[in-house]
């Protein structure tokens, strides 16, 4: 279930990514190394996981209301998916390497 603030969000968290890496600034060195670039990629996941996680605890204890938690679950879904498909990306891109000829 995608709303336009969750999509909002995760193409704001794409920019904020192609920033830090420098990609489309001509092919320059600057930004990050692609492992801190993944550390923070994962670390963003799992941080998404733990507000989703806090948001129900709160809601079964009657301190949140449903569509905060629905919001924070989407937005865990969303976030994992994307680091789903940049892994398979990673992987095909990987196969792809081996196959090449010496």
């Amino acid at each position: 279930m995608a709303t336009p603030t969750i999509a909002a969000n995760a193409y704001a968290n794409l920019a904020r990514v192609l920033e830090n890496t420098g990609a489309g600034k001509g092919g320059e060195a600057s930004g990050q190394s692609f492992a801190s670039l993944l550390k923070d990629a994962v670390g963003s996941v799992m941080e998404s996981g733990r507000k989703s996680d806090a948001q129900t605890v709160a809601m079964a204890s009657g301190k949140a209301n449903v569509m905060d938690v629905v919001t924070a679950v989407a937005d865990t879904d969303v976030a994992v998916s994307t680091l789903v498909s940049v892994r398979d990306r990673v992987i095909a891109a990987y196969e792809d390497i081996m196959k090449m000829p010496i």
